[in-house]
């Protein structure tokens, strides 16, 4: 009786109704599938085909083998008890990087627990044991002021601020991506590591094994994807707020730029710019002439990006048509109704192909027609008002068996439209993504989160993680989205500081709705959206003004560099923002740094995160030989360094010489 055979360059378990299968996926990498009561299934959520790769696999006996792909080895064996697999993964010193825990012996547990549901489907538990000295890294965005997230509980959902994007790194020397759009858990206890899908239909997991930080990522970037080309102007400043909303403002505030010489690569048109949800288009009381409008801004030398919200208001011009269609998400129970906001609101289904096409048709025909191509493509997890899961289903699936592939769907939505209209490449801004939406040209942006230092702290380590787990377009509202008053003397000094680290970012993007509001009413006298309080440079005191204008300039001097870094991202996958271990992974103080990094590899931003600060202590790492960027002096790696920065500062130094062009610019 053989447990454990050959199959066409993979290794299977099979006992007791389930079938485990292990083959390679990529360079130094595998793929694990198990299925209970069936045959395993070839999904495609965010994995690419892969690669024809010679493996080495040996069935030592009916209990125990093993395949070998490069650099990495997973064993199996099977106890004599229960006649349950056990998977456990070597890299090619024999070191173990993972291990599924122990079935238990008289405890009885299950390393793959499949739970039944009614219909076919399983809630399905997979425990590993836990390294108490490892540490981990990725996972996407969460709001929390946590760069390793050992001992963390992760939430595997979405919500408005979160991106659940399931690869974590270890410093252990591995990788491991959770293949599965299922909402759930991941636990990365100090006794069990253990990842939970509430609904799903098999396991699937990715795992490789790599020397450097950067290996890692490299892999799993081919397995996943990488993003395409930058588009030119997605390397300067980006100006917005909440929101213009008329023709006649955003130009005015566009003139204003111009007039000043101050350079503005895209300006934003932000939501209910349409009469309805749903409607796909521009209100004409308030858009007279969008081409007239976007040949003014070109001239500027400015892109128009436009908001795109997947609501559908039950009352809208589209409603009905997407109902008879089968284009909406639909409720499970209830009345079909998944978010009360301005109004009763559906959702477009992006999982759907019909519906991807047909709103990309009536946006290809309403804004990409008249010289729109970059596209805001917000409420992208999407924003269920309560987040009931299990009452929604998708075309792909019960929304919390498939419903965080969403957001990917949603940037594919646009970017294949764009590329079939005949762009050669796109940048879309979403407000959360999943593994994958790199690919589809998706900037992801940190969601409405506060303006507070706190909340300055936890993106830091929010993009860095997104970049560790494969996104590395990100960004967030410069000064935060809600709240800050533009004539309040704190605010001021957050905003400064958040400029200024926003200069580092993927991308340079102010945004906010800041206080206090002014009441907006339709053509018709009937009240609609509120527009917030101005947020451009010269809006924060005059005496800011020359600061911010300052660093537009800076990053417009960093141009030739950023095109190297967008470079890197799309060919190999490498983060823009790095996280220092990233670059430095011998240098044991690297691996604990939450509050500087690495940008590209020349860069290293030091932003001051506190109130009332004006200097702050940096690392810098062994291995090289720095230089600050105020006046030039130089330092020796391996040793902390007292830096001032007063407002108009944020400490950063240069990597070797590197860079040179830009002493004395900040």
């Amino acid at each position: 009786m053989n447990y454990i055979r050959e199959d066409q360059g993979a290794i299977i378990f099979e006992n007791d109704g389930e079938t485990l299968r292990i083959e390679p996926w990529g360079l130094n990498s595998l793929r694990v599938r198990a299925v209970m009561m069936g045959d395993i299934k070839d999904t495609d959520y965010a994995l690419l085909p892969a690669p024809f790769t010679s493996v080495a696999i040996i069935i030592k006996d009916e209990f125990n083998g093993s395949i070998t792909n490069g650099t990495i080895t997973a064993v199996l064996s099977v106890d004599d008890w229960h006649k349950r697999c056990r998977v456990s993964f070597f890299n090619q010193k024999g070191e173990l990087l993972l291990e599924e825990e122990k079935a238990g012996g008289a405890l009885n547990k299950k390393t793959r627990d499949f739970k039944p549901r009614l219909g076919g489907d399983y809630e399905l538990t997979v425990t590993f044991a836990s390294d108490q000295s490892e540490r981990l890294y990725g996972m996407g965005q969460y709001q929390q002021e946590v760069l390793n997230i050992k001992n963390c509980i992760l939430e595997l959902a979405h919500r408005n601020s979160q991106a659940s994007v399931p690869f974590v790194l270890s410093d252990k020397g591995y990788g491991f991506f959770w293949h599965n759009p299922a909402v759930g858990t991941a636990s990365f206890g100090k006794n069990i590591t253990q990842w939970y899908a509430e609904s799903t239909r098999q396991m699937d997991y990715w795992i490789t094994a790599g020397d450097t930080p950067e290996e890692i990522v490299g892999a799993y970037a081919k397995a996943t994807g990488t993003p395409p080309p930058m588009p030119e102007h997605g390397l300067g400043f980006w100006q917005c707020k909440l929101r213009y909303w008329n023709q006649e403002e955003l130009l005015n505030v566009a003139r204003e730029y111009h007039k000043r010489g101050i350079p503005v690569d895209v300006i934003v048109v932000d939501f209910y710019h349409w009469p309805k949800c749903g409607d796909y288009r521009f209100d004409e009381n308030d858009f007279p002439d969008p081409k007239a409008m976007v040949e003014e801004l070109n001239s500027y030398g400015m892109e128009l990006m436009v908001s795109i919200w997947p609501q559908v208001n039950l009352t809208s011009e589209n409603y009905e048509e997407m109902k008879q269609k089968g284009l909406l998400v639909k409720s499970e129970r209830g009345v079909p109704i998944a978010m009360r906001f301005q109004g009763e609101n559906a959702f477009f289904d992006a999982t759907n192909p019909k519906a991807r096409e047909y709103v990309w048709n009536l946006c290809r025909k309403n804004y990409y027609d008249y010289g729109i191509k970059t596209f805001w493509l917000d409420e992208a997890e999407p924003e269920f008002s309560t987040y009931e899961y299990d009452n929604y289903r998708y075309y792909m699936g019960p929304v919390n068996q498939i419903g965080n592939i969403y957001p990917q769907l949603y940037a594919k939505t646009f970017y294949d439209g764009q590329i079939a209209a005949g762009m050669d490449t796109a940048v879309n801004l979403l407000r959360c993504a999943w593994a994958g939406s790199q690919r589809y040209g998706a900037l992801v942006w940190s969601g409405d989160i506060h303006s507070d230092w706190k909340t300055l702290r936890e993106q830091l380590c929010a993009g860095l993680n997104m970049g560790i787990a494969g996104i590395p377009w990100w960004t967030t509202d410069i000064g935060g989205f809600m709240g800050g008053d533009p004539t309040d003397p704190s605010f001021q000094q957050l905003f400064v500081r958040w400029f200024q680290w926003g200069t580092f970012c993927p991308v340079m993007r102010l945004h906010g709705d800041r206080s206090p509001s002014k009441p907006v009413n339709h053509a018709d006298g009937s009240p609609s959206m509120p527009t917030g309080a101005d947020n451009e440079i010269w809006s924060f005191g005059e005496e800011n003004t020359p600061i911010l204008e300052k660093y537009i300039q800076f990053r417009e001097a960093m141009r030739p560099y950023l095109r190297k870094l967008m470079n890197e991202a799309h060919e190999f996958g490498k983060p823009v923002m790095r996280t220092m271990f990233y670059e430095f992974p011998q240098d044991e103080m690297c691996w604990d740094l939450t509050d500087q990094y690495m940008f590209g590899s020349d860069i290293l931003a030091a932003p001051i995160l506190y109130e009332n600060t004006y200097e702050r202590d940096v690392y810098l790492p062994r291995g090289a030989c720095w230089t600050l960027i105020y006046d030039g002096t130089k330092y020796e790696g391996g040793q902390i360094v007292h830096q001032t920065a007063d407002i108009d500062q944020i400490p950063v130094f240069l990597r070797d010489g590197s860079q040179k062009e830009l002493i004395g610019k900040i």
